[in-house]
């Protein structure tokens, strides 16, 4: 399908996980610093990094994709594990296989979002995402102290 929109001779590059999740980082840390604050002035102080990520949870992600995230966990030392069972970038594809090893790819955007979005609050951290079964996944947040 996609030989036939682009041309048969010509192919899309291949590259790494980890240039989409810094190319998707960098377009969430350069985002105007402005939006953050704005986002954040309806709410009270943060006490600490669990209600940092509370809010990510409920509010930035009832945002950007329209429900909260159905799970968070956390070994209060640093590692938080957002689960969301019906990942709305992740619905249209199939189930298969063959799909699931090309799904990370797929959330790497929104890995670079919450790193953005913690980084704009001031929390320095990495952001992986794991695909066990379709259209669920999780988001494993380290805290990076600084």
């Amino acid at each position: 399908m996609v030989e036939r929109l682009r041309g048969a001779s010509k192919k899309w590059p291949m590259r790494p996980y980890s240039y989409y999740c810094t190319a998707s980082w960098w377009l969430a840390c350069t985002s105007p610093p402005n939006r953050g604050k704005r986002f954040t002035k309806d709410t009270a102080r943060f006490k600490d990094e669990l209600d940092i990520m509370k809010f990510i949870c409920k509010d930035f992600w009832t945002t950007v994709f329209k429900k909260q995230i159905d799970n968070l966990r956390t070994n209060h030392q640093g590692i938080y594990v957002l689960q969301d069972n019906k990942f709305r970038l992740l619905t249209q594809i199939s189930a298969g296989k063959q799909y699931l090893e090309h799904a990370p790819k797929y959330l790497a955007f929104t890995c670079g979002l919450i790193r953005g979005g913690l980084s704009n609050l001031g929390i320095k951290s990495i952001v992986t995402a794991e695909v066990s079964t379709m259209p669920a996944c999780k988001f494993q947040v380290m805290i990076q102290k600084m």
